[in-house]
């Protein structure tokens, strides 16, 4: 049977260690990559070379940056009361799309589910409690995605923090604009119902 050359099977083998591609898309990928510019091939292994020496985390926020503290975490216009906490560090940046939020961020890297073997202490909530220590944040958004771990996870910081008197929030779900409500499933529309406010 033949046998890839070893050099596009190790290429191979590189793709199939990212989210979601197999054998296939791998195969598409490496023949894609041996078809490019050398300039290009050279151009891209020294971008994810530079990302991964480069870039840690905020030792304030947790986000992924190549500056301690982040950008975001060095803002002085910032309000330092309130904290948009968030799973991912792409969260951040459709948070920051919407140009409405001018507080800081946390993020947790994560969120809580048991069935997974994932618990408080394997994300950034530790570090979440500490900023809080200091008595200047009076608000806390609960931004997690919403679905069972995002719940879970909101649910369990909701009741953690309910002792220290800041104000715990969530942000509200429900129907996406332009959506059809025949469309929508019943815990969204049950969302939408819940976070319906007066015109």
């Amino acid at each position: 049977m033949y046998q890839y050359p070893e050099p596009i099977f190790k290429l191979m083998e590189g793709f199939m260690k990212l989210p979601g591609i197999g054998p296939k898309t791998a195969g598409r990928l490496a023949f894609f990559v041996l078809g490019m510019e050398e300039e290009d091939v050279v151009t891209l292994a020294k971008a994810l070379v530079n990302a991964k020496r480069n870039l840690h985390y905020c030792s304030s926020c947790c986000n992924i940056t190549d500056i301690d503290p982040c950008q975001i975490c060095r803002d002085p216009s910032r309000d330092k009361g309130v904290i948009c906490v968030v799973q991912d560090p792409k969260d951040v940046v459709a948070m920051e799309k919407t140009k409405e939020f001018f507080g800081f961020y946390h993020v947790l890297h994560g969120a809580i589910s048991p069935m997974d073997g994932v618990g408080p202490e394997d994300i950034r909530v530790p570090e979440l409690l500490n900023r809080l220590k200091d008595g200047t944040v009076s608000e806390l958004i609960l931004a997690t995605n919403p679905n069972i771990e995002g719940e879970a996870t909101a649910m369990y910081l909701s009741r953690l923090l309910k002792p220290t008197g800041i104000k715990v929030t969530r942000i509200a779900h429900g129907l996406p604009v332009g959506g059809d409500l025949e469309y929508a499933d019943e815990v969204t529309l049950t969302k939408a119902l819940e976070g319906r406010r007066e015109l």
